[in-house]
């Protein structure tokens, strides 16, 4: 029997066949796995050249690595203030205000009979010592100027913190070692970057011998606070300043990164030369030991400390004067002794040198123009005679009215006050403090005041009762704002609609689009703006360190250009106060939209108005100018804040020159009497124009009648006509509910609304309102 075998057919599924959905779990991966592929990215990337090697010899080659960089960080600590590099430099500073610091210094430079010691024409000690193989600068600045100390602390490789055991019974009596003028020193020297430190104690040999140990701990315990970590010297023979100086050169260097890649001098000896086509203006030569980690271009810019930006002409690399001749033999090679007993000259060039031009000086007429058609002369003759119903302040006349376009025509109404401060220009706040001034020196004069008990009615007769008033009622105004942020009151004589026709309502503040180029001001054609200002920080951080000049460490002549001989008459007459040059990066000569994080400080308890004129130290820069504050916040908005109180911390708008975060801030205001009184610290967060600052009013009502839901409100409008204009608006209530208004009673300002939820009678109902602000042009060098 045969048997025929047939091949079974397989279904073909057709063109309707529904497939399984696919498992969620290959949508995505979980942390491990991604920590897993991190992990083997990073290894194949870091240890390419340990892929074939045994346990050994991977073992041997990170040896060997781990050897390397430590010879190379030992290697940079040795080349420290040796005979071939720049000497390190200290800056002495008491922290008491009646602190001898001559006779320390005499005391440092007397503690090696082989030390070479050399005055430079500004003051600056150079001491060499053979025995360390280490050479040292000592700066001491003026006690009576804290903006010198600032500046000789912030140059500085380490910083002396000198403490005297002569004021010992009256800080006993107070319970403080340090006074107040010593924390206030210490606190900025903080804020702006602090250097390595040494603490040290002078005069502790008048001390019995076994309180000596006692009192230094007390020292230890007072200096805690801010330095937990250092060590107190003793400052009193020839053995404890060697002893200091050593732990100076063996010390662990703390770096400042916004410092380190600017390359900055400290100036010793300064000169002028006239050009021969001007006779106001030449060229001023400084000369000193260039600090930093970046090489300095001769096409670049510089800034000096108080005086602004300048250009270079040349730079000359000098024989170090304060190295002598034995030193240069057993230190420098050859080739180094050739070069050092000359001199080589970088000259700039003009095609590639930056230019001085800080801003955009914009056109008026460089707008979009056409020339009207015959159809639009027609028409405009037709109505040339008709009559426009304009709003005018009083006393406008007839020609003054036809130059105010249609749309500014309601603008001209009645402000508050604080809206008419909106508009505060240069020159009137120049006018204000300039009257401010002028008053106060009118108001006040010298006396000499007895030991007697005071009387009363010479003590009335001293007090100015307008300024009282004025400071009572600026705290007032500072503790509504505190209490009850930006809520008005409602204008009675005037249409709501027109007094605040410059807001808008928003449905969220975080959410609702608003777009950065609406309304421009003028100031903002006079800036420049980053694409993306994180990314070209990083790429001139990246490229500074590859540009061609001279490196640091050298000793160099810069010959500055165009440098009027009054500026250089000011140098001169200026002592006890080091001068900085310091080279800018690329783009920080320009303006811009400065935005900087302020923290209130402690010591200063009153609140800081919006647009007050404050003094600024932005790294190497020193300049006033009025800033906006605003809140620290996350989103693409931000809200206005009329006040910086104490304990808070907001953001600083104002028109600045560049500057590249990180870098610190300080911030000050003058008092009456000159003395500069520290306010904030913070530091910069970003140049950004686009930073949208939003200035809030809120217009409070209250229930008159309440039915569930249904509402009717009074005291928030007064006109029927603001009713139908804010109708749109959404409203909220101190208690949560939101609504909206659903329509007018009346004409006296009674209105019906819909809440979410039932009001209660003693809930408030609140409207808000937004309008863009911009910081004023308000910039000054100081």
């Amino acid at each position: 029997m045969n048997t025929i075998s047939i091949k079974q057919e397989t279904h073909r599924p057709g063109a309707f066949k529904k497939t399984k959905k696919k498992h969620k779990t290959g949508r995505h991966r979980s942390k491990s796995a991604i920590n897993k592929d991190f992990r083997k990215h990073n290894i194949k990337k870091l240890d390419k050249h340990l892929k074939n090697l045994q346990k050994d010899a991977r073992k041997n080659q990170l040896l060997q690595l781990r050897k390397n960089k430590r010879e190379q960080i030992l290697a940079q600590k040795r080349n420290l203030g040796s005979f071939s590099s720049a000497p390190i430099l200290i800056c002495v500073i008491p922290l008491q205000n009646d602190i001898d610091t001559k006779n320390i210094v005499s005391l440092v430079t007397k503690m090696d009979e082989t030390a070479n010691v050399a005055t430079s024409s500004n003051g600056i000690i150079h001491i060499s010592i053979p025995r360390l193989k280490q050479r040292f600068s000592i700066i001491v600045p003026s006690i009576d100027d804290i903006l010198a100390i600032l500046d000789a602390a912030k140059i500085a490789t380490t910083i002396l913190f000198v403490t005297s055991i002569t004021n010992r019974e009256n800080n006993d009596k107070q319970g403080q070692i340090i006074d107040d003028w010593g924390k206030e020193i210490i606190i900025s020297c903080l804020a702006q970057g602090l250097p390595s430190t040494i603490v040290a104690v002078h005069n502790i040999q008048k001390l019995h011998i076994k309180k000596r140990q006692e009192y230094k701990q007390s020292v230890q315990r007072a200096i805690s606070k801010w330095l937990p970590e250092e060590k107190v010297f003793e400052l009193d023979t020839t053995a404890d300043c060697l002893n200091m100086l050593r732990h100076v050169g063996l010390q662990k260097q703390r770096n400042l990164f916004y410092k380190d890649i600017r390359p900055h001098l400290l100036v010793e000896e300064v000169s002028f030369e006239s050009d021969d086509n001007s006779l106001d203006f030449g060229t001023l030569m400084v000369s000193g030991y260039l600090r930093g980690t970046t090489p300095l271009s001769v096409n670049g810019l510089i800034h000096i400390s108080g005086f602004g930006n300048f250009q270079m002409s040349c730079i000359k690399m000098l024989r170090d004067p304060y190295l002598i001749e034995r030193e240069q033999k057993k230190y420098l090679s050859d080739d180094k002794m050739e070069w050092k007993n000359d001199f080589a000259i970088l000259t700039a060039d003009p095609e590639k040198q930056e230019s001085l031009e800080s801003e955009y000086i914009p056109d008026p007429m460089d707008a979009e123009q056409t020339w009207p058609t015959k159809e639009e002369l027609a028409e405009a003759a037709k109505n040339r005679n008709r009559k426009i119903v304009k709003v005018v302040p009083k006393g406008t006349s007839e020609y003054q009215a036809a130059w105010i376009p249609d749309e500014d025509g309601e603008n001209l109404g009645i402000y508050s006050e604080n809206e008419s401060e909106d508009n505060m220009d240069v020159e009137e706040a120049k006018s204000e403090a300039s009257s401010e001034n002028l008053e106060d020196d009118e108001q006040y004069e010298t006396i000499t005041i007895s030991e007697a008990p005071l009387d009363e009615e010479r003590y009335d007769q001293d007090i100015d009762m307008i300024e009282e008033k004025q400071a009572m009622e600026n705290f007032k105004e500072a503790k509504l704002d505190a209490q009850f942020p930006d809520e008005v009151d409602t204008p009675q004589d005037i249409l709501a609609k027109i007094r605040y026709q410059k807001y808008r309502g928003l449905e969220s503040f975080r959410t609702s689009p608003w777009d950065p180029k609406e309304n421009l001001p003028i100031d903002y054609s006079r800036i420049i703006e980053f694409a993306d200002y994180d990314r070209r920080r990083k790429r001139i951080y990246k490229e500074c360190k590859d540009i061609e000049g001279v490196m640091p460490g050298c000793y160099i002549q810069v010959c500055i250009a165009r440098v009027s001989k009054e500026t250089f008459k000011t140098l001169a007459i200026i002592e006890n106060k080091p001068l900085i040059v310091v080279a800018l990066l690329p783009y920080e000569h320009k303006m811009s939209l400065l935005n900087v994080v302020l923290n209130h400080s402690s010591n200063y308890t009153q609140p800081i108005k919006s647009k007050e004129r404050l003094i600024f130290q932005c790294g190497f820069r020193r300049f006033t100018t009025c800033p906006i504050f605003s809140q620290h916040t996350n989103g693409t908005k931000h809200k206005y804040e009329r006040y910086f109180h104490p304990e808070t911390t907001v953001v600083a708008s104002m028109y600045a020159p560049i500057t590249f975060s990180p870098c610190p801030v300080l911030c000050y205001v003058e008092s009456k009497s000159g003395k500069l009184e520290l306010i904030a610290t913070g530091s910069v967060l970003s140049c950004n124009p686009n930073r949208i600052v939003l200035k809030r009013v809120v217009l409070s009502g209250h229930p008159y009648k309440v039915n569930k839901r249904s509402v009717v409100l009074r005291f928030m409008f007064f006109h029927r006509e603001d009713i139908e204009w804010f109708k749109p608006i959404q409203l909220r209530t101190k208690y949560g509910r939101r609504g909206h208004i659903k329509e007018p009673l009346g004409t006296h300002g009674h209105m019906k609304c819909i809440f979410s939820g039932q009001l209660k009678s003693q809930d408030t109902v609140l409207m808000n309102l937004y309008k863009r602000v911009f910081p004023k042009w308000t910039y000054e060098l100081v």
